[in-house]
């Protein structure tokens, strides 16, 4: 038992090596400053729209509609 435990575990210690090894071979350096910033303000514009959304006065209402439905609630 032991020693098919002590082969498994060999094995899956090889497998994961190689696996480590393969990734770190095809791996970039990294995002540049550029593709860095197109993210932010990406992120940042994303932002905007769903707060602009969620601030507007139909969401808004039925937004504290629900929160007063669910507190309204008998339990």
């Amino acid at each position: 038992m032991y020693q098919v435990v002590r082969a498994r575990l060999s094995a899956l210690t090889r497998a994961m090596c190689s696996a480590r090894r393969r990734r770190a071979e095809g791996r970039d350096a990294g995002m540049v400053t550029s593709e860095y910033a197109m993210g932010i303000v990406a992120a940042v514009a994303f932002a905007v729209v769903l707060y602009k959304v969620v601030t507007s006065g139909v969401v808004s209402a039925e937004l504290q509609g629900i929160v007063k439905q669910a507190l309204d609630a008998r339990m």
